[in-house]
């Protein structure tokens, strides 16, 4: 999501007469964004974090030195960017050649990795989105939501907890289920 363009020119503004507290709000505006950036071309955390840091390093240099900067967005994606191709022609240069087969089997793993990160933002995203719908549940219901699938306690552990017969439980939970289920079909 982009920020404001007249906050982000007014950041840009202050900066530029070296104002390390207007930097630190461009850093904040923009560093997960680039992490994120980064760390999908890179797939290596440290690494991702090192070069996250080299650009904003670069980005104030670049503003002290007093170049015209019309986009602000537009120059930190580009150091970013030029930072993971040189990553690569670091690390390329270092390795042996490689054969297709092997290089095959390299693009392989990265697209797992790839299509592992994109699941994990998806389940991210649908947690997101099912404790919104817990909260609108009513007390009891969230109550045994959480313990039987978060705290993945047995039923007889909740009908201990709740002083509830086993029975009494699994029907709770069967409606509490329900009704989470009608929730989220409302989207």
């Amino acid at each position: 999501m982009r920020t404001n363009i007249f906050k982000e020119k007014y950041l840009l503004f202050r900066a530029k007469n070296k104002d390390p507290e207007a930097f630190s709000s461009v850093y904040d505006l923009y560093v997960d964004r680039i992490y994120r950036f980064i760390f999908f071309k890179v797939n290596k955390q440290e690494d991702a974090q090192d070069l996250t840091s080299e650009v904003f390093l670069k980005t104030w240099e670049y503003i002290n030195q007093g170049k015209e900067i019309s986009n602000l967005n537009a120059l930190i994606y580009k150091i970013a960017r030029n930072l993971v191709i040189d990553y690569y022609r670091k690390n390329v240069s270092k390795e042996k050649e490689i054969s297709l087969e092997d290089s095959q089997d390299l693009l392989e793993k990265e697209m797992e990795v790839i299509d592992q990160n994109w699941q994990k933002i998806d389940v991210k995203i649908q947690t997101e989105k099912i404790e919104a719908k817990l909260m609108l549940l009513k007390n009891e219901y969230r109550e045994v939501i959480i313990l039987r699938y978060i705290d993945s306690l047995s039923i007889d552990e909740i009908a201990e907890i709740l002083e509830k017969k086993k029975g009494a439980v699994r029907v709770l939970i069967f409606r509490a289920l329900n009704t989470l289920r009608q929730l989220m079909g409302e989207e």
